[in-house]
């Protein structure tokens, strides 16, 4: 006869009654499991804010930016780019009379500098270097990058190309200065922006005067593997920056500086991008490496100045014989 009374479930078994070898590994995948869960909530996390990280832009006022330039002659310009944001930047004339050892001509042939900066801030923290290269007797433009500065808008590397570009086009189309007397300028992840854009302009025929790349990467996972070893980088990075990939296309002559104490971004990475762009230009120019001893990212202009001087002067004045 079957029982009316409802079946209860069998006893739960007490601690003492399981193997010790099944207690041990249970308690092993519970440890491992909430690992996993901790290490796969910090992946999604870094992920999803993974361009607060990679751009550390400064946002100040259009007066404040203008404050910040009263001390040496910067005059404003403004592109419009590829979605109608409006860059602003600067525009910082060559002091020609002072033109080391006479490399660069007084004339309208002499270099023009397009700068593109790294990822903090915005372009009044590199004065120093805009100082710097227009005693060269250069002039320099620089833009901020969207989301920087008085800009507006957020960066992604696909947009900072596209602004770029944009830059590029106002010095050739609307300022009518050849290309052969732009030389680009990249610090850190600037030059991976440089060197997209050098890169393009070469392919479509294009060529630059030059690119001049300080402390940069050969790629911004290269970078980002490396302070996060811990982390799936390779395969949630979404702005890479592959200047690897692309510095075989540069034809126009380079010269690459970097800190040998850079802490950030170790010089072995400058010198892995320096073996993969040509040997020379298109125009037999050879490529030049010029380590900074005792420098770091940040201050290889208070350790290594005049080394610094020299060495563009010196490429600058090379164009110049071309």
């Amino acid at each position: 006869m079957y029982s009316l009374l409802p079946r209860m479930p069998p006893p739960e078994p007490n601690n003492s009654t399981i193997p010790r070898t099944t207690r041990l590994w249970r308690w092993i995948w519970r440890v491992v499991r909430s690992i996993l869960i901790v290490y796969t909530v910090i992946v999604a996390m870094l992920a999803g804010f993974q361009r607060s990280l990679i751009y550390g832009p400064k946002r100040v006022s259009a007066q404040e930016m203008r404050l910040a330039g009263v001390d040496f002659e910067a005059e404003s310009v403004e592109i419009r780019s590829h979605d109608n944001i409006t860059l602003h930047g600067w525009k910082l004339r060559g002091w020609s009379h002072q033109a080391v050892n006479g490399n660069i001509p007084d004339s309208r042939s002499r270099p023009v500098i397009l700068y593109f900066c790294g990822n903090a801030m915005h372009r009044a923290y590199r004065r120093q270097e805009f100082e710097l290269l227009a005693r060269l007797g250069v002039d320099v433009y620089c833009f901020d990058y969207r989301g920087y500065g008085e800009n507006s808008g957020s960066p992604t590397e696909t947009d900072l190309a596209k602004d770029a570009h944009a830059a590029w086009n106002y010095l050739t189309a609307d300022q009518g200065i050849a290309a052969s007397r732009i030389v680009l300028f990249g610090e850190s992840l600037g030059g991976g922006v440089a060197t997209r854009l050098a890169a393009e302009l070469c392919e479509g025929g294009e060529i630059p005067g030059g690119l001049i790349l300080r402390s940069t990467f050969t790629s911004l996972t290269d970078v980002a593997q490396r302070l996060f070893w811990w982390l799936p980088v390779r395969y949630v990075l979404l702005d890479r920056f592959p200047s690897s990939e692309r510095i075989d296309n540069v034809s126009c002559p380079i010269l690459v500086l970097h800190g040998d104490q850079d802490s950030l971004i170790p010089i072995e990475i400058g010198q892995q991008l320096f073996s993969a762009a040509p040997r020379e230009s298109r125009s037999g120019v050879a490529k030049r490496f010029v380590p900074l001893p005792g420098a770091d990212h940040n201050d290889y202009l208070e350790i290594s100045q005049a080394l610094v001087s020299t060495a563009i002067s010196e490429f600058l004045g090379e164009l110049a014989k071309e």
